[in-house]
């Protein structure tokens, strides 16, 4: 998901304007004469500005207060949005969904982030995820968004920290605590983060059914059994959103059962 032209437009005028106030007043690059020449700078000299307004977000005030560029109220408004609402820090991009991409932040924190003019998807391809990038997320007419500006990191990650950023995201999901704006007095209607209505339920009634009726010639596999039914009520709990803490510890000692079974038959 990207911007529409006009918004994509809007964010940038407000950000290369409040960019070049901040050039302005540190004097980074003084032979910069406006905010359109400030634009074409590169993203690396960029990234010198944007860090040192992030820094100092006061001189977001002092931008607004002056409002040298004669923003309408509600330019400025997105403004303060900007100011009370960001998160500068170090991400991991994990994932392309159809409107958004997701990012996971300090704390185990998952966001949902749109793109501005180019799909994420295109900036970091999917075969180069997960991916850590030092950032700006941003709130925007309900919408979260970065600031335009990643600084990279050449880094590799082992099965291990994959299926850690994987378990955050599915346990976000799971649990419906997938951020998708950063102002909580947005009234415009965000994409929900939500599964889809599952289809699993007709059939693993009739697997249930089933199986309840069948019935083991030994103890192990009277456990093994037991273990797949506990498998199936968990299978059902995660289609229908319950609470999964009951069926995991029922899976768990029916898995412990099984294995002190089988140990027992290979030492006999």
């Amino acid at each position: 998901m990207i911007l529409s032209p006009d918004d994509a437009q809007l964010f940038y005028k407000l950000m290369w304007g409040v960019q070049f106030y901040v050039n302005q007043q540190a004097g980074t690059f003084k032979d910069m004469t406006s905010a359109e020449a400030y634009a074409h700078l590169s993203s690396e000299k960029k990234i010198k500005v944007r860090d040192l307004l992030w820094k100092r977000p006061a001189l977001m005030d002092d931008y607004i207060q002056a409002n040298p560029d004669a923003f309408s109220a509600g330019e400025l408004e997105i403004l303060r949005g900007w100011r009370r609402y960001f998160i500068k820090g170090t991400f991991y991009i994990i994932r392309h969904l159809k409107k958004g991409t997701i990012f996971i932040g300090d704390q185990d924190k998952v966001y949902f982030v749109s793109g501005l003019v180019t799909p994420l998807d295109e900036i970091v391809p999917s075969y180069a995820l997960p991916q850590m990038v030092q950032t700006v997320l941003l709130p925007f007419k309900g919408l979260i968004v970065y600031d335009g500006l990643f600084s990279g990191y050449n880094v590799s990650f082992g099965g291990n920290i994959r299926a850690d950023l994987n378990r955050v995201y599915q346990v976000a999901k799971h649990k419906d605590r997938i951020i998708t704006s950063l102002d909580p007095d947005s009234k415009v209607a965000v994409p929900r983060i939500r599964p889809r209505s599952s289809s699993l339920n007709p059939k693993l009634e009739v697997l249930t059914s089933q199986l309840a009726a069948v019935k083991g010639d030994t103890a192990t596999q009277n456990a093994a059994l037991a273990l797949a039914r506990a498998s199936l009520d968990l299978a059902a709990a995660a289609a229908n959103r319950e609470d999964m803490a009951q069926h995991r510890r029922r899976v768990r000692k029916a898995s412990t059962r099984l294995e002190n079974l089988l140990e027992f038959e290979e030492v006999e």
